[in-house]
């Protein structure tokens, strides 16, 4: 099968230029000016632009939490992420305490196979560092193409490791080719502000933000940083949501030290105050928490000064229901967010639209750069020859509102109800085939692929 796209605005992280695209089976062979090429099919991009398809490093599908399972699973999350012209996400495969990180990737694979509609990879988190699941770092890298590994700074107990796991982590990793990514917050200075606020009936939402204000994750960002320093390790923070953490890479770069920062959509455009909504503002209860404005304003500015190169979701979305189990208590509410399929049109409507970053600078942030980070570029993350066809067609004057009503995750609220927005995704193309099309999803489950990642070095 081949497909000509013609007349569109091709936009990477680097140019912007009028262009037809020839695909053949799953890649991009010729790209130029009025190509004299016979396909069959042509897609006319005329008054559109032509983006790569979106990476999202950072969602978590079927992810067991709290008792329950985030609502979407590899089917429902890679189709809804497809229709916001998403092609690829990177998963969180969690390691339980006692058991190997070979166990846990059993049952990941359990999940994604055979269901997922789009592309997916792994990070590995490593919840129980010890001899044995050292000896698994090299297996991971080299045999199944997994180079990143996850740690928490919080959550003892299930998911969090001390420094001196971190500092023995990190040294397996850079020795074997990888990267260490982190949940930088405090979590013993949470545990205890959680339990100050329950023993004085302090219940609702807003005590959840109340429980991780911003110098526990400055503070936790700040110490991997001098972690990663001091080991040599490639370091990744995922959703930096504050100037404080900000600042921690901004010193690093002092010293010469490069540390990648993700922040997620969120905490570009939504501030805290949405918590003062009584338990309504269950709906934004996720670790960390909303910031405050002067935040966003921080994390708009690192995007421009190239702190922050990735912008993710952390989407991990629970029924209304299941967050009504902490109705009574805000540490029993599920922690989560559903924007997998918002992130695009929301970065290109709030950033883009609103003269906050440019058109290369999108899609730097939402494709290449996760794309090269975790070791899938050029392969994917550009559009250029011999890279896979995962192409978005994207409308940028069309107005549109999001609303539970019409979106694709499987979830009954949206965290952004009613919000207006211009610039919508028309078309994708994943590995070539036409994925999403006039709102319909053309493509069957079991169709994503997993992609294995290359061995990583910290630079971009």
């Amino acid at each position: 099968m081949s497909i000509l796209i013609k007349n569109g605005r091709v936009i990477t992280a680097a140019e912007d230029y009028v262009a037809d695209i020839y695909i053949e089976g799953e890649t991009i062979s010729a790209i130029g000016k009025n190509l004299p090429i016979q396909a069959d099919a042509v897609i006319d991009a005329s008054g559109k632009l032509v983006f790569p398809g979106g990476i999202d490093p950072h969602v978590h599908l079927s992810m067991p939490f709290m008792g329950t399972f985030s609502s979407d699973t590899y089917e429902t999350g890679t189709r809804a992420a497809l229709f916001g012209g998403t092609t690829t996400v990177i998963d969180f495969v969690l390691q339980k305490q006692g058991h190997s990180l070979k166990d846990a990737l059993a049952d990941w694979n359990s999940r994604a196979r055979g269901t997922a509609v789009g592309d997916y990879s792994f990070h590995m988190a490593v919840t129980d560092f010890n001899e044995d699941s050292k000896a698994e770092i090299k297996d991971m890298v080299e045999n199944e193409g997994i180079t990143s590994f996850k740690t928490f700074m919080a959550y003892k107990g299930a998911l969090m490791i001390n420094d001196s796991q971190m500092v023995g982590l990190m040294q397996e990793v850079k020795k074997q080719g990888g990267m260490v990514t982190v949940h930088a917050t405090n979590g013993d200075m949470i545990d205890y502000l959680i339990a100050k606020h329950r023993s004085e009936g302090k219940l609702a939402p807003l005590y959840h933000y109340l429980s991780q204000p911003e110098v526990t994750e400055a503070e936790a960002s700040c110490r991997f940083t001098d972690l990663a320093d001091y080991t040599g390790c490639p370091g990744y923070i995922v959703h930096m949501t504050c100037e404080g953490a900000l600042n921690g890479v901004r010193n690093a770069t002092r010293r010469n030290q490069k540390v990648f920062a993700e922040t997620c959509i969120q905490y570009l455009i939504l501030d805290a105050s949405l918590y003062e909504k009584d338990f309504e503002g269950a709906k934004w209860v996720m670790s960390p928490p909303l910031r405050e404005k002067k935040d966003q304003q921080a994390l708009w500015a690192g995007i421009n000064q190239g702190l922050v190169q990735v912008v993710a979701t952390d989407h991990c979305p629970f029924m209304w229901e299941q967050k009504l189990m902490g109705r009574d208590d805000f540490s029993k509410i599920p922690n989560g967010h559903p924007a997998i399929e918002n992130r695009m049109e929301l970065l290109y409507s709030e950033g883009v639209g609103k003269g906050k970053i440019t058109l290369n600078k999108y899609v730097e942030v939402a494709c290449t750069n996760p794309a090269k980070i975790f070791g899938m570029f050029p392969r994917k993350g550009t559009i250029g020859i011999g890279s896979d066809a995962d192409i978005v067609i994207f409308d940028p004057e069309e107005k549109h509102a999001l609303s539970a009503k019409t979106h694709h995750m499987n979830v009954d609220y949206s965290g952004y109800e009613g919000w207006e927005l211009t610039g919508k995704v028309k078309t994708v193309l994943l590995r070539g085939t036409v994925a999403v099309d006039d709102n319909q999803c053309l493509i069957d489950k079991g169709y994503g692929q997993f992609i294995k990642r290359k061995k990583v070095n910290g630079t971009i």
